[in-house]
């Protein structure tokens, strides 16, 4: 069977499609590349020159840390991948300065980076409230690395799936109690007796309390193994479309690597 992809939703940020045809196994492992295997841009570490904010040094280089960063796959590698083997060279690393002076609020738009295409994926994301006199003079050091070793590498966020329900009816009397019980109110009372739309059948959480409160056994509910409803959010480092084609790409080249290493036995 060749694997199916039916788009319900898509924006820059989010979108929920449902995966047919495939396994759980290949589902789960998509959800797993967007988490912890796509690689994406943070700053790693903080040079500060001036801090007389009110927060410590630590604390502001851990806001800073957490800023999303716009990435590009194809220019940047992890340092531990990088052939300049820890010497720092732009494939692997680039610097973002501020220098700012209250009274002022700062936020991740006030980083200046020193490459165009990299920037704060949300610019009005606050740092640190500066009163008069107080400044911040700082230099961040951004590298590439995996959600996997820390969040701050996190491009996917509020990543998951459920199976596809599958709610079937059969010689229902139209008591009416399935309707009462359903928590998300998908149920409803045709002609023939009770009935789900397609829509709405999206909406099912499966938790079978319809089932449960029908006393003739007449509905059932059950999953559909190779069908998922898939959801994702990017935090800005990739758009989501972005995001869900490296996870594929990373699944894909983990097992190109591990046809090699067999072939090669």
């Amino acid at each position: 069977m060749t694997m199916e992809v039916d788009i319900l939703e898509l924006s820059d940020r989010s979108a929920k499609f449902i995966l047919s045809n495939t396994t759980s196994a290949f589902a789960n492992g998509i959800r797993r590349a967007m988490l912890a295997d796509v690689p994406t841009l943070a700053i790693d570490n903080v040079n500060i020159y001036d801090n007389t904010s009110v927060l410590y040094d630590e604390q502001l280089a851990l806001r800073f840390g957490l800023v999303p960063l716009t990435s590009d796959i194809e220019d940047f590698i992890p340092q531990d991948e990088c052939l300049c083997e820890g010497d720092f060279c732009p494939a692997c690393q680039l610097s973002l300065t501020l220098s700012v002076e209250g009274p002022k609020m700062v936020y991740s738009g006030d980083l200046v980076s020193s490459d165009p295409k990299v920037q704060a994926a949300d610019t009005n994301i606050p740092i640190v409230d500066l009163k008069e006199g107080q400044k911040v003079v700082i230099e961040a050091i951004v590298h590439m690395g995996y959600g996997k070793d820390h969040a701050k590498w996190q491009a996917g966020v509020a990543c998951g799936y459920k199976n596809m329900p599958i709610i079937e009816f059969n010689e229902c009397d139209s008591c009416g109690a399935c309707v009462d019980e359903c928590p998300r109110d998908i149920i409803y009372i045709g002609s023939a007796g009770a009935e789900v739309s397609k829509d709405d059948l999206l909406k099912c959480s499966l938790c079978k309390l319809c089932e449960g409160v029908c006393e003739i056994g007449a509905v059932s509910v059950k999953e559909n193994d190779n069908s998922f409803i898939f959801s994702s959010e990017s935090d800005g480092s990739y758009t989501s479309q972005e995001l869900i084609l490296n996870a594929g790409n990373t699944i894909k080249d983990k097992a190109f690597r591990m046809g090699e290493i067999l072939n090669s036995l």
